[in-house]
Formats: C-alpha cells, sequence, structure tokens
C-alpha cells in the first residue's frame, strides 16, 4: 500500500479598495416625516416622530367612489318626492311625458327645473350609446355617485390639514360606512345636492379667517349659495356660524385696538361683496324656472313662503307630523353609536378645555382667537341644524341630508377628544409620558369603535337591501321575466340565434338569448304592437319608481 500527504488549501488574501465618495453620498439620508398641519387640535404624544397615516384625496376618492357606486346600483329609492318630483319631471326632459305633481306646477312652482335640468346631460349621453332608458336611471345616479366621493374625499382632506389628522381618519371611516351617506349619496334630491356644496363649503370654511385669505371666504360663500338657490334654500341655516366668525372673530388675524374699526369693516364689506357675487347664480337659476313655468318665478322664494309662511289651507304640516324625538330615532337608524358621539362633541371639548387646555394649542394673547371658540364654531352648524328641524312639526328624513357629512366630523372629533382624555388618565396612573406613548391601548380602542359602528352600519345597509328593495326588484322581474314571457306566449318574442357549439370534449349546454340577469336583453320593441300596455300600480302609487325603470311601451 501506497500513503500519500493531503496538500493544505491555498490561503488567498484580497485587496479591497474602496470606491471615492462625495460629501453628499456619505451622509445618511433622513427618516422622511409626515407633513405637519397648522391644525386645531394638536396630539400629546409623539409630538416629533411620523404622524398617523392618513390616506391621500386620490386613495380616499378611489376608496369612496368604489362605496359610491355600489349605492349607485342598489340603493333604494326611500322618498316618493324623489320620484315624482324629480325623476318624473327628468324623464320628462329626457323622454317627453311623466307624471306631474302639484309643486312643479305653474300655481305653486315650488322646484326648480334648473336643477332638474342639471340632471339631464348624464341621462342624454346613455341615449348617445343606444341604450335603454333604463340605463340612463343609474347614469344619472352614477354621475350623483362621483361628484359625493369628489366632494367627500375634498372635505375629508380638508379635516386632515385643518382640523387633526387622527380626526380626519375618523371622519374618512364614517362616511365611508354609515348608512345614512349610502342612502345620501347617490339620492336625486336638493337636500342631497345642498349636501354636496356643504362639503365643498366647509372644506373652506375649516380654514381659519384672514384678511389676507379671500379664497376661503368667497369660495364658501359661492358653495353654500349653490346649495340654498339652487338646491334647498333653507340649507343656508348651516352657513350661520361661518358668517359670524367672517365678521366678528379674528381667526389668524392679529389686530391692535386701534385698528379695530377698520378691520371689521373690511371683514363686512368682503362678507358683502361675496354674497352679490355669489347671489349671481339666482340669474340662470329664475331665468330657466321662469321660462318652464311661463311667468316670472323666484322658486327658492316660494319654498320659503310655502314652508314657513303658509296660508290656512297650505303649509307642510297637511302631510304629517312628528314627534320632537323623530330625528333622533331616525339618526339612530343610520348612524348607531355615531349620533351619540356626534352629540358629546361640544361637551367633550368643553370638559378638554378644563382637563388639557394644551390639545388645544397655546393659550390665546389679548388680540387673538381662543382655540376653544374656533372649534365650537365648527361644531355648532349640526347642533344649530338639528334645534331648527326638531322644532318643525313636520319632519322626514331627508330633511337630514345636508349635514350627515358634519355629524361624522362632530363625531370623529368627539372620539378623539375621548382619546385624549384615556392619555391624560393612563399618564397620570403611570407617570410616564413615554410608557404612554408606547401603548396600543388607545389605538386599539379607537380602532374597535370604528370597528363596531362599521359592522351596525353595514349590516342596516344590506338589510335595506335585502328587506326594502322590492319596488326595485319588481320592474326588473317585470322587465326581464314578465315582458319576454308575454312577448313569447303572443308569438312575438324575437327569437336570438343558438350559440354555436364548441368540441372541447366537454358537455355542451346551449344558451339563450334571455337569462334571468341582465347579462343578455330582450328585444322589448313587439311590445309597440299591443297599442300601449298599462301598469297600474292602485293604492301602491307611492312605491312607483319612476317611468325611467319602466320599459317603453308600457305606461304606468
Amino acid at each position: 500500500m501506497s500513503s500519500s500527504t493531503a496538500t493544505p488549501p491555498r490561503r488567498i488574501e484580497t485587496v479591497r479598495f474602496a470606491r471615492p465618495t462625495t460629501a453628499q453620498e456619505d451622509e445618511k439620508p433622513k427618516p422622511r416625516l409626515s407633513v405637519k398641519y397648522d391644525v386645531l387640535l394638536h396630539d400629546q404624544l409623539r409630538k416629533n416622530t411620523k404622524g398617523p397615516w392618513c390616506p391621500s384625496f386620490s386613495v380616499a376618492f378611489r376608496i369612496l367612489v368604489l362605496i359610491r357606486f355600489c349605492s349607485a346600483i342598489y340603493s333604494n329609492i326611500s322618498d316618493c318626492d324623489e320620484v315624482y318630483n324629480f325623476w318624473e319631471p327628468l324623464h320628462y326632459l329626457d323622454q317627453g311625458y311623466g307624471f306631474q305633481t302639484w309643486e312643479t306646477s305653474p300655481v305653486y312652482s315650488i322646484r326648480s327645473w334648473a336643477y332638474i335640468a342639471l340632471h339631464l346631460l348624464p341621462a342624454r349621453a346613455v341615449r348617445l350609446l343606444n341604450l335603454d332608458k333604463r340605463q340612463s336611471f343609474f347614469a344619472v345616479r352614477a354621475a350623483l355617485a362621483i361628484l359625493c366621493a369628489l366632494c367627500e374625499s375634498k372635505f375629508y382632506r380638508a379635516v386632515v390639514e385643518k382640523v387633526n389628522p387622527h380626526v380626519g381618519r375618523y371622519t374618512l371611516f364614517l362616511l365611508a360606512t354609515s348608512t345614512g351617506m349610502w342612502s345620501a349619496s347617490s339620492a336625486f334630491l336638493p337636500s342631497s345636492f345642498a349636501m354636496l356644496c356643504n362639503m365643498i363649503a366647509f372644506s373652506y370654511a375649516l380654514d381659519l379667517p384672514s384678511r389676507l385669505n379671500n379664497q376661503r371666504t368667497f369660495t364658501a360663500i359661492l358653495f353654500f349659495a349653490l346649495g340654498g338657490i339652487v338646491g334647498w334654500p333653507f340649507s343656508l341655516a348651516v352657513s350661520i356660524p361661518f358668517i359670524l366668525e367672517e365678521l366678528f372673530v379674528y381667526g389668524k388675524d392679529k389686530i391692535k385696538p386701534e385698528a379695530y374699526s377698520a378691520w371689521i369693516a373690511g371683514r363686512w364689506a368682503r362678507l358683502v361683496q361675496g354674497g352679490l357675487l355669489a347671489s349671481l347664480l339666482l340669474v340662470p337659476v329664475v331665468a330657466i324656472d321662469s321660462l318652464t313655468y311661463g311667468k316670472l318665478t323666484f322658486t327658492p322664494w316660494n319654498i320659503v313662503r310655502y314652508n314657513i309662511f303658509p296660508s290656512s289651507s297650505t303649509g307642510p304640516e297637511l302631510y304629517g307630523t312628528e314627534p320632537w324625538y323623530f330625528y333622533l330615532l331616525n339618526l339612530v337608524l343610520n348612524f348607531n353609536i355615531v349620533l351619540p358621539l356626534a352629540l358629546l362633541s361640544l361637551p367633550a371639548l368643553l370638559v378638554t378645555r378644563f382637563v388639557e387646555y394644551k390639545r388645544l394649542g397655546p393659550r390665546p394673547m389679548a388680540d387673538e382667537s381662543s382655540p376653544f371658540v374656533l372649534l365650537t364654531i365648527r361644531l355648532a352648524p349640526f347642533y344649530l341644524w338639528s334645534a331648527i328641524l326638531t322644532m318643525q312639526p313636520h319632519k322626514e328624513e331627508r330633511f337630514m341630508f345636508p349635514i350627515y357629512p358634519l355629524l361624522c366630523f362632530n363625531a370623529a372629533v368627539a372620539l378623539y377628544l375621548i382619546r385624549g382624555w384615556m392619555e391624560v388618565v393612563y399618564i397620570k396612573a403611570t407617570s410616564s409620558p413615554y410608557k404612554a406613548s408606547r401603548s396600543l391601548i388607545f389605538g386599539t380602542f379607537t380602532l374597535w369603535v370604528i370597528l363596531i359602528t362599521s359592522f351596525i352600519s353595514i349590516s342596516r345597509t344590506v338589510g335595506l337591501i335585502k328587506y326594502y328593495h322590492a319596488p326595485l326588484d319588481v320592474v326588473f322581474h317585470l322587465q326581464n321575466i314578465e315582458l319576454p314571457r308575454l312577448l313569447n306566449v303572443t308569438n312575438l318574442l324575437i327569437t336570438p340565434t343558438p350559440a354555436e357549439p364548441v368540441d372541447d370534449g366537454k358537455k355542451w349546454v346551449s344558451t339563450s338569448k334571455y337569462e334571468e340577469d341582465e347579462k343578455h336583453q330582450v328585444d322589448l320593441s313587439p311590445l309597440k304592437t299591443f297599442g300601449g300596455l298599462k301598469l297600474c300600480y292602485g293604492k301602491e302609487w307611492y312605491r312607483f319608481p319612476g317611468h325611467y325603470l319602466i320599459p317603453e311601451g308600457v305606461q304606468a
């Protein structure tokens, strides 16, 4: 046997030369912090760290528009006034026929044809695509859904940047999930239009007044006026706190006593100028309404006169009265625990003023506005509107639509302030602000509140679709089941060409032109040979969803 000695591995040493670097490359990148805003409510924990994540305008819009499109497709028509006072007049403008109520007659003329005509464009756009008028109905709703999502996104971002990022996030989730916003977002009603205008107006009004910020004043006045003149004139009451702030509150201005007279004169002059410019909206409204009614017509005044100064034989009380707690019960259905939070917002702010004033910012000097007053003004419209409507004998759910977003905002402020109280108690119990900043208790609390109210709201929304959708389901069944069956038994049904079989080794199933869904539409044009079919609702007239959902060749 021969033996061999193993050769040890060769050790190789290398030298690595570092490439030359510049001073800029040697600097470590600094962590990117979120943008700090000049807000009304100030976080007391983690003040020098990255703030809470808040969706951008684009992300918020994409989230909201998906939800609002679902509302446009599946939400109910909850008020027969929406059908007879708005969908039917629009159908008349679009198709040439429709029901008329006393509100749109020249005798009373309390409905604005200018507002109705705004919705004609999406309805007519569908006709250019050779689609039937059923698609026009959903095109109008889709347009309203897009507008609502845009307004909500604008309002939400204003809350983030002007009030507090936490409050903005809460507001976004409450807007997105609440049943009230689901119903109001795609409703063809002046109160819904006023709600959209109020959101844009408040997205500017949340900023502090200043003699240098004319855009805030003029834009807010314009949209408040747009909602009141084109939409519903009573919605102008929501702007009262804004007007008082514009006239008497310093905001960002610092005024010495000797300059106060000139300052307040300038504020009054600016408000008057904005009001005069906004009043120009009356010109096209009065022109369109006068043309349609055949006489000079000032529709906003007619609405106010009929409801506020009725004669012995007129007035809203003719259509029913409700007890003072009607809106409390109705808002609980649509917003559940969000309503108690909204009602608690102003008392919570008062408690915070004494318990944790630093959350409101530094204490004001003699020539500065109090943060407490500034936030109170922004919470006041919800209380003001609720008080006004509660005192009215005649009450309806849609009357509350203009302040639905403000209800969510007030609730978000209350939730944030309650979270602040929890932080104060925790710090006093542990004597450690650091532990409080690391604790998950506060975020978990607000998360569970949002999850609980979202679950209740979604359950309510699903319940409305499942149990109250029959008026829309009936006309869908009529168009897609009963009328094709009628054509079939009368040998007028146009037989579709059968599908070609495909030899792919699987069992071939022939499909027909008509199925139970709307994937394949049946040609209903032979219905005209019957000389005019009549659809009778009888005592169920208030469940009629409008001629847009009744196919051509059939009249209700």
